[in-house]
């Protein structure tokens, strides 16, 4: 029994990332070793003025400050493993390892799905029923949103993980990846895996389509509420705060749905390493720049935290 369990589970996988183009290892290693700490900055600032200041303590920035905080999670449960196995030659990660690594990065990333939805709908209610906003988007309902965002992440990660770590892997322990990602794991299962690739694929809908769906269904109403304001200072102001949500979704969403709503076995080879790089590296350094240079608010609240902060030295 144990031999069975050993030929099926490997005690480590190895990460074969662009180990055929091994030129393109020392860029890719200086370019995480700069964006990583870019992103976690960049979070973490956007945080710290969001709990701060005074001015930005509305339903926006509460989300926003959970999206921050989503985006420093998502890019730790993989870049310093990336950063290890570009610097080393030993491209290896234990089955624990990648265990732990597939729960996290797809908890992350179907809670940011969902987030990202409530943003969208945070706004619908700011532009089309301002008048509710307050009552609608009051603390408790906020509170609830998000726990049930986290909640429905993280049962996701739980169920399709734990699924996809009990296929047979019949002793294969290589993964043409730069890390544990559940479409990949599935692709080089031995055995039907067809169940598996139809679960994922039904998962997908309701975590990445239907939350699209009901954003686009969104900045529909919001497109055709801000034509509606006569002041152009006021149009102005709301397709800017609407422009920055909608190419943080389109950054996200995009290569997600490339990836995860294709059969696992359709999947190129090269497509998981370049989409894992763009949601799971570039989407959460790029976010805090986005909000940032877009929205007036933000930049006057840093300007504020930095005086204080050098003003306290």
């Amino acid at each position: 029994m144990v031999s069975l369990i050993n030929e099926s589970h490997p005690e480590e996988f190895i990460l074969l990332g662009f180990t055929d183009r091994p030129w393109l290892e020392l860029p890719l290693f200086i370019i995480l070793l700069m964006t990583y700490p870019m992103a976690m900055m960049g979070n973490i600032a956007i945080i710290l003025v969001s709990r701060l200041d005074p001015q930005l303590q509305s339903p926006m920035y509460f989300f926003l400050t959970n999206l921050s905080f989503l985006d420093m999670c998502y890019t730790t449960s993989i870049v310093p493993q990336m950063l290890f196995n570009l610097g080393s030659s030993k491209k290896t990660i234990s089955y624990m390892g990648c265990a732990v690594q597939l729960y996290f990065f797809h908890m992350m990333g179907g809670t940011e799905c969902l987030l990202l939805a409530i943003m969208s709908f945070d706004r619908f209610v700011a532009i089309c029923r301002p008048l509710h906003y307050t009552l609608i988007m009051n603390q408790q309902i906020c509170i609830l949103l998000v726990s049930i965002m986290w909640l429905s992440g993280m049962t996701y990660a739980v169920s399709e993980a734990t699924v996809t770590l009990q296929l047979p892997l019949c002793g294969l322990n290589k993964l043409d990846h730069l890390l544990c990602e559940i479409p990949v794991l599935i692709k080089i299962a031995c055995g039907e895996k067809s169940v598996n690739e139809l679960t994922l694929f039904i998962i997908c809908i309701f975590m990445l389509a239907v939350p699209l769906c009901l954003i686009l269904a969104s900045y529909a109403c919001i497109g055709h509420a801000v034509l509606k304001i006569k002041s152009s200072e006021g149009r102005k102001k709301a397709f800017g705060t609407c422009s920055s949500h909608l190419i943080v979704v389109f950054l996200f969403y995009g290569p997600g749905i490339s990836m995860y709503l294709q059969p696992p076995s359709s999947i190129t080879r090269d497509q998981p390493k370049f989409m894992a790089l763009f949601y799971g590296v570039v989407t959460p350094t790029l976010n805090p720049f986005i909000y940032t240079l877009r929205n007036k608010d933000v930049k006057r609240a840093l300007v504020n935290l930095t005086r204080r902060i050098f003003s306290s030295k």
